[in-house]
């Protein structure tokens, strides 16, 4: 019944009174007018930009439309050539809000769970000549055709959400129309309407009963007579039943009704038979391999496919009416393949004009390319990651999140939420001003926030997902508080109304976190002042405030608000200040129980009587120190003297906090007899807050400080420190990662740009700073103020260096030059000066009156400095001129006007930037919010942009990313992003948070930040790499020696004194060269000399013949900064501008005889680059297909198996160990079990000296294969990713990682001769990915994994880095240098990365130079060519390249290159080409070994070596060559990819061998005969393929091992992660056996008793041995709950046994070996008999915690009170142990004694632990206990407590007789057999050996993480360690 007023259907603009626009809002470019076509009125919606151009009904979110009709019907006309977007919102009977979209500027269909995107494809009128052409088309969407026509959408919203969503509808929630569109009206109805169809015929047909009508007048258009309905308008229906493609998508279909068919259509078209259902084909499977594989291919092939280079070459013919009506419209049609067959001629044959002629196939054009829809991707472009700030309205609100986990607080217009564990911020982010008040539920589940202002509202949001629900807008102003209910249904807000009078409003918000609604319940004005409000915890109805004079009692009754005020007597004269009521008294108690304080700025505390209104006691608080000094004096009310001014109060069960003005937080009982706990702080506390536990206190100051006070330890840290004025200026020190801001609070502020936390804190209390600036090298910083002064200041040294007073008004301009030779600066009076940054006292060079423009509104970007370093560009001498000026003395050299071209409207310059030096821009923004770009070097208008913001003072700041790809600009409070071509068709995005104008926008040096600062310092990551760019082809070149030269001038400012260049020399290029092509702005980013090349003066393009390049060196500085910049090396500016080579010399490759003290020369080298060898060059053909980019900041982790990928750890090396000197050391290293299957290329084999080594954790391990001796290298600290060896096996090179980025991963040379490490090398940041030595062992090439993605080369006769480059597009996979050559290696990578490189070497003075040497230097530079790629391998947009992951030369010119696929490249290395490839694997290729006529090829998930035969490829690279004129590459790629299934083309598989995992490393010798390959099953195998044999050398776990011990006969157990139980021989360390449980892991370990004790043959008499075994048996615990007992002897699985449901974690057999004892997840202890395989017994006593460890030992006629045999004990997570004695023969067993070891309530990195939390306990290091074999009454224990000790505790006695301290947490324990020696392995990565009685040890490092397992041999001779799967073996030297 409530919804007949909807029926038949509803005018919703209409019933919306939409011309009065009181229920609808409006947006931008609306307006309305009477259209002739329609007879009515219309409403056009325009504007660039849907989103803030639209009409939304209703006026607001909050409310809804409640529209039910099923159908949706829009009357509309798109806008020609423009896209338009329509939102639905739209509810479901399960309460879900769905957004329906639809618009042209979607090109797919898309769906989530809340949101359902729908292309619309618009139609071209009939007649008009593009209609044909569309029709043709298959992909139709994109902007609306120049003609369109009204339109009517029928869009049915049930079958909709039914069909896409399975949901189903409720109503039409909300409706938003964008731009571009006219719009006439919009209905809703149950019925379906159809302007086909007449009343008659709907009637004749009974169509009306079925809810089918003809169109009603109110919703169709007008038809004038003798038309057709259809003639005249389109009819769109969704969905419908149409067969057009896409089939998701609302576009017109032919007119019919619904009982008849198409209109205007034959029985026979095909356009209205439905999609028929294929069947699925069979495939004979009967058949061989490659005929069913050539059979799928068929089948799954599509019928047309595109071709690889598709080339148009004719247009079709038009007729001559459309191009003489359409002149300036141009129509490309393309590509006829991609057609429906015969669609483009049955169509246009039945048209009047022929636009097409008909053609062969081969000609014919089917598609009209239209431009398609651009926007700034992706979007959003960037995020906010971190705001420096708090308060800003407001410094009283600081809230708890419910679990105690994050802080809630304001930051002016955001409100922020910080983890505290992590640091890490995120923000609610919505308010358009500054945010006064907070208030949280006590559960934690809605923040409500209110903002001040002449805009006040409230926002509720969902405090999980930052969600905004509802926005309350009652208050016109100075909204100051709200208050929450304690179960969030209501909520209290105060702030003014219109007439300044306090307003006290409450809202109804039970409902707003299901339906999003918050109601109005009641308000009430006041004249009382109210600075605090709090709803009652025991009433929602009730409340109280305070204020100024007063303290009332709130109520809601019958609707209306009233109040009470508390009798205050003698106190009314005060200014309340903070309220809150007690949480003592139980929630169910009378109200007349209640009482809740009152704080004032006098120091009084109130105790008010709720019920009486009245006061029950007065406290007042005095800053008077008793005299037994435990806190402060608290004196009656009537007592004189000063107070305490408290700001801020709260209570719990137990104590109350206050914050005062004196800048003290203090901590008080509940009767205020004396201060608990206090802390200073630098100004008055604001906030103070308890947490819910009690333990810790919130704090916030006045000042803008945020800080936690810890309870128990009394420790304060400070989370944020904040500007309390607005941030006038910032700039960044890259070097040394800190950010310096300037504000009106008068402080200098130095902040860490990683956790932006406060370094330094310059206070200048008589002066303003409002400028500052880093200087680019040093940590120093200039400053400039508000009197003019400039100085500059030491951030180091914290001291003045220097300070000038040239300057008279305000600092609007502070610059240093890129080299940071010099300083400019410039005043609000229009003076400039430059100052000599060289010098300490920064002597002034020249000071000018009257060259920059008056005025303090240019501050504090007044003047820039070009990335070069060559000009000065500021807003001068007027407001309407741009002056550009040589940096060498500020004389000018262009001057721009920028006044306009209207005289009526003057525009002025407010802002500058430099674009970066390639593109030589130089970026003006004005008055008038224009932003134009003028080239830099003559001031001409390249672009010009209106409407860049809308604010009247127009842009606030401006700044250019580094790669030249975006440009940022701050104005209405806003940031744009904009591309910096400004070619889309939306160029900008917008983003809000900052609550005032932004004073300054700078993009990090890498491009991955934005800092922005105004009211706060906002960091912003960005979220997209830089994009690519296409090389060029052919060179650039200097034409003459004046531009030469100024390339050395530019050169000398840099960095150098002096530059020598040949005179007049040609510059030969090669056509088909092509170089891998950084950015061309990229250059002064790659370069450590910040733009030392003003390339775009000195470069230009020039005719030359083909020949070689000529590189321009220019050397390092000699810095190492590779912490911000994308790459850290110098730059070969070749002669392509597109082309860069990049090297870095070494301190030997300078000449330093003419250079003076200090200086560096540097020499300008123009000789050749490239061997002068054409067939090498005609090979190097460039791809316009593959752009080539600078690499970024990092890579995503590569995907493929070869990749090294870093284990990741949680503790470093301790740094605190004591370790003894050699001769002094308790253990020795004697043995290394396993190998580093996680590591690549981490073995080594030269088989002519039978050198052997590889390695194991961060152990090198050299054995020698005949003898077994083992000889361990160590120095690395983490694991060793891979090694290299020198040809003459002289020199070892290994790597190892970066731990946690602490310090740079160690590259360490090692002399294999003495074992000694030679020299450490630091260059890469995370890891190494690639070692190898060139063919003469000059030269080694480290390259860096994906993170880093830098190639390095370094000389061997002093290993100094040469060479770098990141000139690199992939992650690097494999390296390896060209056998035949000496400067020549090969680098694959993801992507289809195959790069070629050449190691240059320029020597001078000395013709034998290995780097150079007395009298004689080099210069290396290293440049990169890419290789084609042929299109099978090259991919697409959908499916890029597949990644190259291994490589290996055959022959002189033959390089074979192994994919992810499985497939095998070859290339010709003469022409960088590839002639053929084959799948030689299912998988991807991980090894790849050739020698002579055979390869060798390791896959993947096969783990198949494979011997191939490949002596016939070299005649097919000759016959590739012969074929190779006036053919395509394409032509090339197919024919050999067919002759490869040639039998004759010499490519045949000799041999296969199948190894037990992927191989990770391979060697073989010169024949291919013989070699070792390592597996990442962690095994090293020797292949002999001429007799077919493996042999396992070397064996290791795989994963981790959890249990290990020593056995009998000189054996060792293992099990781990694997599901392996594996026997060792401790001889030769070779694995004797091992028993392997398939998809389980084996958690724990023990062995038998020995079969000679006594109190195995006293047992034997009772028959529990049935097992006669010469070895123990063996016990283990697996992962699902079993446990397993194996006869070592017999080689057999003796019993399987399931005791418990979970994991069990710890096992041991019993003293006597008659019962096994097992321990679960779950607490559970079971007690298993090993000879019938039952659970005899199962202890409960640890039930709901881990059992950590057990232990079994004889009683050995000790005295408990009982009588037995035998003792064991079991230890849980939560430090508690139980002992028991037992007899098993008599089924006895009893416990003896319980023991708990305290432990604080917090982790060991200080976090709070939750009580009743369990999980904690697997955080915490593990309870270790043993008994002590000499003394079996004594328990050494060891685990989490109040200090880092070992117990020895006595179980006659029942206590603790001694300890012994530690250093570290102990995570594993043993005892010698003799009770003299203790080990203890600790987490960071340390073995502690202690002296069981006097408590001294000894520290040894070796492994490469913690040490979780240790355990004494049987003798005691020997030590076995463990860590992940590393196992070492110690001697004892004691």
């Amino acid at each position: 019944m409530d919804n007949l007023w909807q029926s038949p259907f509803v005018n919703v603009f209409k019933y919306f009174n939409l011309p009065s626009w009181k229920k609808a809002t409006r947006e931008g470019d609306v307006s309305s007018h009477m259209d002739k076509s329609v007879k009515g009125t219309v409403y056009k919606i325009n504007g660039c930009v849907p989103a803030g151009n639209y009409i939304l009904l209703p006026k607001t979110n909050s409310q809804s439309l409640g529209l039910t009709g099923r159908y949706f019907y829009l009357l509309f006309k798109p806008t020609p050539s423009k896209h338009f977007v329509v939102h639905l919102d739209v509810a479901t009977t399960d309460n879900l809000i769905i957004r329906v979209s639809f618009s042209n500027l979607f090109k797919s269909f898309k769906s989530t769970s809340t949101w359902l995107q729908f292309p619309f494809v618009c139609s071209p009128s009939p007649g008009y000549t593009p209609s044909y052409a569309a029709e043709a088309l298959r992909d139709q969407s994109g902007p609306a055709p120049m003609v369109t026509r009204w339109t009517v959408l029928c869009l049915d919203l049930q079958h909709t959400l039914s069909m896409y969503l399975n949901r189903r509808f409720h109503y039409i929630k909300s409706i938003r129309l964008c731009a571009n569109m006219t719009v006439k009206n919009v209905f809703t109805s149950d019925n379906l309407y159809d302007p086909g169809l007449t009343m008659s015929d709907a009637k004749r047909e009974g169509l009306m009963s079925h809810g089918i009508c003809p169109l009603p007048r109110d919703m169709s258009y007008p038809v004038g007579k003798g038309e057709l309905w259809h003639d005249c308008y389109e009819w769109i229906r969704f969905p419908s039943d149409s067969t057009k493609k896409p089939f998701d998508s609302m576009q017109v279909c032919s007119p019919k009704s619904k009982f008849g068919k198409a209109a205007g259509s034959s029985e026979n078209d095909e356009s209205t038979i439905p999609p028929r259902r294929i069947l699925p084909r069979t495939v004979d499977v009967s058949k061989c391999v490659s005929d069913r594989v050539s059979m799928i291919n068929k089948i799954t092939a599509p019928k047309q496919g595109p071709k690889y280079d598709n080339v148009t070459k004719e247009l079709p013919h038009m007729s001559s009416d459309y191009s003489s009506n359409h002149p300036d419209e141009v129509h490309v049609y393309a590509h006829p393949d991609e057609m429906g067959r015969g669609s483009v001629k049955e169509r246009l044959a039945s048209g009047k004009e022929k636009l097409m002629k008909q053609k062969p196939k081969k000609e014919m054009f089917s598609e009209d390319v239209s431009r398609p829809y651009k926007s700034l991707e992706p979007d959003p472009v960037m995020k906010l990651k971190k705001i420096v700030g708090f308060g800003g309205a407001t410094y009283q609100d600081a809230l708890w999140s419910s679990d105690g986990s994050s802080v809630v607080y304001p930051c002016h217009a955001v409100v922020v939420v910080l983890k505290l564990a992590t640091g890490q911020q995120r923000f609610f982010i919505g308010h358009t001003d500054k945010v006064s008040c907070l208030s949280l539920t006590s559960n934690g589940s809605l923040l409500a926030s209110g903002q001040t202002g002449p805009m006040s509202t409230v926002r509720v949001w969902k405090f999980s997902s930052g969600e905004c629900l509802a926005i309350g807008k009652v208050h016109v102003h100075s909204l100051a508080c709200v208050s929450f209910s304690s179960k969030g249904t209501v909520l209290c807000g105060v702030g003014k109304d219109g007439q300044g009078k306090n307003m006290v409003v409450i809202w109804n918000t039970s409902r707003v976190a299901k339906h999003r609604e918050m109601t109005l319940v009641a308000k009430a004005h006041t004249d009382v002042d109210i600075t605090r409000i709090v709803i009652a915890p025991f009433d929602d109805t009730r409340m109280a405030s305070c204020g100024q004079d007063n303290i009332r009692i709130w109520r809601i009754k019958e609707g209306s608000l009233r109040s009470a005020p508390v009798a205050l007597g003698e106190y009314t004269s005060m200014e309340f200040t903070d309220i809150c009521f007690e949480t003592a008294a139980h929630v169910d108690a009378e109200p007349e129980s209640r009482l809740f304080y009152a704080c004032s700025k006098s120091g009084f505390i109130f105790e008010v009587d709720y019920s009486k209104l009245n006061l029950h006691h007065v406290r007042r608080l005095l800053p008077i120190k008793n005299k037994s000094g435990k806190g402060t004096k608290i004196k009656d009310a009537e007592d004189s003297g000063g107070s305490i001014s408290i700001n801020s109060m709260h209570l719990n069960e137990t104590f109350c906090v206050t914050g005062s003005d004196d800048g003290y937080l203090r901590l008080w009982p509940l009767d205020f007899a004396y201060v608990y706990l206090e802390a200073a702080h630098e100004g008055p506390v604001t906030a103070s807050r308890l947490s819910g536990d009690g333990l810790k206190i919130l704090a916030g100051t006045s000042t803008g400080n945020l800080g936690i006070l810890d309870v128990p330890s009394r420790q304060y840290s400070t989370l944020m420190r904040s500007h309390t004025g607005r941030v006038s200026c910032f700039s960044v020190d890259p070097h040394h990662q800190q950010l310096a801001s300037v504000s009106e609070d008068h402080t200098i502020r130095v902040w860490d740009l990683n956790t932006l936390q406060q370094l330094y804190d310059f206070s200048a209390t008589d002066e303003c700073p409002c400028c500052v600036t880093y200087h680019p090298k040093k940590q120093i910083l200039a400053c400039g103020f508000l009197s003019g002064a400039v100085r500059v200041i030491s951030v180091e040294g914290t001291c003045l260096l220097a300070e000038h007073r040239h300057l008279r008004g305000q600092v609007t301009g502070l610059a240093y030059s890129p080299d940071g030779s010099k300083l400019f600066s410039c005043c609000s009076l229009g003076i400039a000066a430059v100052y000599d940054a060289s010098t300490p006292d920064y002597n002034s060079l020249r000071v000018i009156a009257g060259l920059v423009a008056r005025g303090d509104k240019f501050s504090p970007q007044a003047l820039v400095v070009s990335p070069c370093g060559r000009r000065v560009a500021f807003v001068g001498p007027t407001d309407f001129t741009v002056t550009i000026a040589d940096a060498m003395g500020l004389d000018e050299l262009v001057r721009i006007d920028v006044s306009g071209l209207s005289a009526s409207n003057v525009d002025s310059a407010l802002r500058l930037s430099f674009s970066p030096t390639k593109l030589g821009h130089l970026l003006v923004a004005t008055a008038n919010n224009r932003l134009m770009k003028y080239e830099a070097k003559n001031g001409k208008l390249v672009y010009e942009g209106t409407h860049i913001h809308r604010s009247p003072s127009g842009c606030s700041a401006i700044s250019i990313s580094s790669c030249g790809q975006f440009v940022a600009t701050g104005g209405d409070k806003t940031i744009k992003i904009w591309d910096y071509s400004m070619s889309l068709d939306i160029n900008f995005q917008v983003f809000i948070g900052h609550s005032e104008n932004v004073s300054k926008i700078h993009f990090s040096p890498d491009g991955m930040n934005l800092i922005s600062s105004g009211e706060a310092i906002y960091l912003w990551d960005m979220l997209v790499k830089r994009s690519a760019t296409p090389p060029i082809e052919g060179r650039m070149m200097p034409k003459d020696l004046e531009e030469a030269t100024a390339l050395v001038q530019t050169l000398e400012i840099a960095g150098g004194s002096e530059a020598v260049l040949p005179f007049k020399q040609s510059f030969p290029r090669s056509n088909t060269a092509k170089s891998i092509s950084p950015r061309s702005d990229d250059i002064d980013a790659l370069s450590s000399i910040h733009g030392g090349s003003d390339a775009e003066e000195v470069l230009k393009p020039s005719r030359v013949k083909p020949g070689r390049q000529a590189p321009i060196i220019i050397p390092s500085t000699g810095r190492d900064d590779y912490d911000l910049f994308p790459s850290k090396e110098n730059v070969y500016a070749s002669t392509d501008p597109h082309s860069i080579l990049v090297v870095e010399n070494g301190s030997k490759a300078m000449n330093n005889s003419h250079s003076g003290a200090g200086d560096t020369q540097t020499r300008v080298n123009m000789a050749n680059s490239i061997k002068n060898s054409e067939e090498r060059d005609r090979g190097r053909k460039a791809n316009p297909a593959r752009h080539h980019s600078a690499p970024p900041a990092k890579f995503s982790e590569p995907a493929v198996f070869t990749h090294y990928r870093q284990r990741e750890k949680t503790q470093g090396l301790a740094k605190r160990r004591y370790t003894a000197p050699p001769n002094q050391a308790g253990l020795n290293l004697k043995s290394v079990i396993g190998y580093n299957c996680n590591g690549r290329n981490n073995m080594v084999w030269y088989p002519d000296t039978g050198f052997f080594a590889y390695a194991a954790g961060c152990v090198i391990v050299v054995e020698d294969l005949n003898s077994g001796e083992q000889k361990y290298l160590q120095g690395h600290t983490e694991e060793v990713s891979c090694l290299a060896l020198q040809h003459d096996c002289q020199v070892l090179v290994s790597a190892s990682p970066a731990f946690q980025l602490d310090s740079p991963c160690h590259i360490c040379v090692w002399d294999t001769q003495t074992h000694v490490c030679r020299r450490v090398l630091s260059r890469h940041r995370f890891s190494v990915q690639c070692l190898a030595f060139s063919r003469d062992d000059r030269f080694l090439v480290s390259v860096g994994d994906y993170r880093e993605c830098i190639v390095v080369v370094w000389e061997t006769r002093d290993f100094q880095q040469v060479a770098s480059s990141s000139a690199v597009e992939a992650p690097v996979h494999s390296l390896l240098w060209d056998p035949f050559t000496v400067n020549e290696f090969v680098t694959v990578g993801d992507a289809g990365s195959l790069l070629f490189w050449l190691l240059e070497e320029n020597g001078r003075g000395n013709a034998d130079v290995r780097g150079g040497g007395e009298g004689g230097a080099c210069e290396y530079g290293l440049s990169v060519q890419e290789a084609e790629l042929p299109w099978e391998l090259a991919g697409s947009e959908r499916h890029p390249a597949a990644a190259f992951t291994s490589l290996a030369y055959n022959g002189e010119s033959i390089l074979f290159v192994g994919t992810e696929t499985g497939k095998v490249a070859v290339w010709d290395t003469r022409r960088n080409s590839c002639f053929m490839h084959w799948e030689a694997d299912t998988s991807e290729i991980t090894k790849l070994v050739s020698r002579h006529s055979r390869l060798m090829t390791a896959g993947h998930n096969s783990h198949a070596l494979r011997l191939w035969s490949v002596g016939g490829i070299s005649d097919l690279k000759d016959d590739s060559n012969s074929f190779n004129g006036g053919v395509t590459s394409n032509a090339r790629a197919s024919r050999y990819n067919t002759n490869q299934h040639n039998k004759h083309s010499g490519l045949t598989m000799e041999d296969e061998m199948t190894v037990d995992g992927a191989v990770t490393c391979a060697q073989f010798d010169d024949m291919l005969d013989m070699g070792i390959v390592g597996t990442d099953a962690g095994t090293l195998w020797y292949i002999n393929w001429a007799e077919r044999t493996s042999i396992r050398l070397v064996s290791g776990h795989k994963n981790k091992i959890n249990g290990a011990l020593f056995s009998e006969n000189n054996l060792l157990l293992s099990g781990g992660d694997d599901g392996s139980v594996r026997v060792w021989s401790m001889k030769n360390r070779e694995q004797a056996l091992q028993f392997q449980v398939l998809d389980q892991s084996c958690t724990c370990l023990a062995c038998g008793p020995s079969s000679s004790s006594s109190a195995v043959s006293d047992r034997r008499q009772y028959g529990a041995v049935e097992h006669d075994s010469d070895l123990p048996l063996v016990v283990g615990g697996y992962s699902d709950g079993t446990v397993r007992l194996f006869n070592i002897t017999k080689v057999e699985m003796l019993l399987k046994m399931h005791p418990h449901a979970v994991t069990v974690t710890a096992i041991v057999f019993s003293a006597d070996g008659m019962m096994i004892m097992s321990g679960g997840s779950d607490g559970l202890v079971a007690v298993s008999s090993p000879t019938t395989g039952m659970t005899v017994r199962v202890i409960s006593d640890h039930k709901g915690v881990a059992i950590s460890s057990m232990d079994a030992a004889l009683t050995k006629d000790i005295d408990f009170g009982v009588t037995a045999p035998t003792l064991w004990l079991s230890c849980s997570m939560d430090r508690r142990i139980s002992v028991w004695t037992a007899d098993w023969s008599k089924d006895f067993c009893e416990l003896v004694d319980w023991l708990t070891f305290p432990a604080p309530a917090v982790m060991p990195d200080g976090s709070r632990i939750k009580k009743n939390d369990t999980s904690h306990f697997y955080q915490l290091p593990p309870t270790l206990a043993k008994f002590s074999p000499e003394d079996v009454d004594t328990i050494v224990y060891c685990g989490y407590g109040m200090d880092k000790v070992i117990h020895f505790y006595s179980i006659t006695k029942r206590k603790v007789m001694r300890t012994v301290s530690l250093t570290h947490w102990g995570l594993s324990l043993d005892i010698s057999p003799d009770s003299s020696l203790i080990s203890v392995g600790v987490g960071e990565r340390l073995l502690k050996l202690l002296d069981y009685h006097e408590g001294s040890f000894q520290d040894f490092t070796g492994h490469s993480g913690g040490v979780s397992l240790t355990s004494f041999s049987l003798s005691g001779a020997s030590l076995l360690t463990v860590s992940h799967n590393e196992m070492f073996i110690w001697e004892l030297m004691l």
